[in-house]
């Protein structure tokens, strides 16, 4: 069984920044890919952001050039470093490590973007 938590949500004004943390119970060198997805109110969950075990990255087009994703396999922690937030970046943002086949869920971590 795999945990992992999520921190470093909060409020920030339109263009400020923050940087999401997601710290995992097991090595992150083993894993398939760690990913950040969003869920905004009343809206499905959609994806953010990936890195795989060798490294690559893919974005949604939506935070693409504005957010970085990032890892520190001794530290078992994958970042979510987030600037130029806009107010339709207020989500709930949920870190999920996918282990072969199993993907698994932090309890997420709010960000709110708003003037």
């Amino acid at each position: 069984q795999v945990q992992v938590v999520e921190s470093g949500g909060g409020s920030v004004q339109p263009g400020g920044s923050l940087r999401l943390s997601c710290a995992a119970s097991l090595s992150i060198s083993s894993f398939y890919a760690m990913r950040w997805y969003r869920q905004a109110p009343g809206k499905q969950r959609e994806f953010v952001a990936v890195i795989t075990g060798g490294d690559s990255t893919k974005y949604a087009d939506s935070v693409k050039g504005r957010f970085t994703i990032s890892r520190d396999n001794a530290k078992n922690t994958v970042y979510l470093q987030m600037n130029s937030l806009k107010p339709e970046d207020t989500a709930v943002y949920y870190c999920n490590a996918l282990v072969r086949t199993t993907g698994y869920w932090g309890q997420g971590t709010q960000v709110t973007v708003s003037s």
